[in-house]
């Protein structure tokens, strides 16, 4: 968290690197999460041994997301684990397939476990010891809140007591390339971001979880920029001045103006995340919503709005508010 806040509080882009395309003589632009220094112990954990940094990524901001809860995590604590993911494990689906059209004879099927999309969350249970209720959600970067909605309706309902919300991506050269196909112009980058809801309410200053609107889906008979109207007038509002947005744009006006439009007359404070870490899909939702929380524990803001206009699917935002 504290190199994710330093950052921000920069507001400089991360540093891009290539990334070799086969065939090319060109690489890729990609901005991906440095290696940690040093080694963190989890990693010696038999369950992650062979897998690809998503599964890596995710264990890590669980671990920190949970703090001391962690140890409790598989013992008497009924916590809940929501995945969200768009590419999800492409590192081992590149590369089974890879072998696969290569010499189907020598494809190693010890790679194909990793190659599903809820290999992360699986690994993450294994680590924490946990056996409660355990969801993956696959969508566009909207379906990071869909996770949070499904985490607030098991608290209330009380299925569990706790409830981790995981957003995560990798890069592999397949995912870069295909963003290319779309926009020239957009660096994705990777990473992961959660969020630790609990049904209790702490003795002291806390955020809680205000409203989640509908998603609001676009199609061929509904443009973007509909969603996203339809979405900012569906999130509670005031005019106290004390109010943070933290939205999704990225700073291309191309991939930017339907968000752009529907948040035109907003007149408090705004931060855009993905212009510091670049387009990292569901990775980039949940470093929306870490920064909105964020910034409602440290003094200077009452509320915080996340707009998430997502890639494909829908137009979804939440609101988030300190208490005291």
């Amino acid at each position: 968290m504290d190199a994710f806040r330093n950052a921000l509080a920069a507001g400089v882009p991360i540093p891009a690197k290539d990334l070799p395309r086969p065939g090319w003589d060109k690489p890729l632009t990609v901005r991906s999460s440095p290696a940690p220094t040093p080694r963190p112990a989890f990693l010696a954990h038999p369950r992650l041994r062979r897998t690809s940094p998503i599964a890596q990524y995710v264990v890590a901001t669980a671990l920190e997301a949970l703090g001391h809860d962690a140890e409790q995590a598989g013992r008497n604590r009924r916590l809940g684990i929501v995945f969200c993911a768009m590419s999800g494990c492409v590192n081992y689906s590149r590369r089974f397939y890879d072998e696969t059209l290569k010499d189907p004879s020598t494809a190693s099927p010890l790679v194909f476990p990793e190659t599903v999309y809820n290999a992360p969350a699986s690994h993450l249970a294994a680590v924490l010891g946990t056996t409660a209720i355990n969801y993956t959600v696959v969508g566009d970067p909207g379906e990071f809140l869909v996770g949070i909605s499904i985490a607030a309706d098991w608290l209330a309902t009380g299925r569990v007591d706790g409830c981790l919300v995981i957003g995560a991506e990798e890069i592999d050269w397949l995912m870069a390339d295909a963003m290319r196909l779309f926009d020239r112009k957009t660096i994705v980058s990777d990473g992961a971001g959660a969020l630790y809801l609990k049904r209790e309410r702490p003795a002291g200053a806390a955020v809680q979880l205000e409203a989640i609107t509908n998603a609001e889906v676009f199609y061929r008979g509904r443009p973007r920029s509909a969603a996203a109207r339809s979405m900012r007038l569906a999130l509670p509002s005031n005019s106290q001045s004390r109010e943070l947005l933290c939205d999704g744009t990225i700073g291309l006006p191309r991939a930017d103006r339907d968000e752009e439009e529907a948040w035109a007359d907003w007149p408090h404070a705004r931060l855009s995340v993905k212009k510091v870490f670049g387009e990292g899909f569901m990775a980039a939702a949940a470093w929306q919503c870490i920064a909105a929380v964020d910034a409602l524990q440290r003094p200077g803001y009452a509320a915080a709005n996340v707009s998430i206009v997502g890639c494909n699917q829908q137009a979804i935002g939440a609101r988030f508010i300190a208490r005291q």
